[in-house]
């Protein structure tokens, strides 16, 4: 499952640079993730590295992006071979 920011976000920075996807952006008036680069960090690292440096706890799963750890992990890999 992708995960969202919420409007709770205070702009802080600090989840931008830790996303190894580079799934989040800044947005109109918050940070956004796109659910099509967000694997949760699967592959990566074995937590969301964006939730944990999240000073305000705003990064819940997005409940319209449903992903198995296998889909995830299959993202992933697209991710990366698009990447090469």
């Amino acid at each position: 499952m992708a995960l969202m920011i919420t409007d709770e976000c205070i702009n802080c920075d600090v989840c931008e640079p830790e996303c190894p996807n580079e799934a989040i952006s800044q947005g109109a008036e918050i940070y956004e993730i796109d659910p099509g680069k967000c694997t949760e960090c699967v592959g990566h690292y074995d937590t969301p590295q964006c939730r944990e440096v999240c000073p305000v706890d705003c990064i819940p799963m997005n409940p319209d992006y449903r992903e198995s750890r296998a889909e995830l992990e299959r993202k992933y890999q697209r991710l990366m071979s698009a990447k090469s």
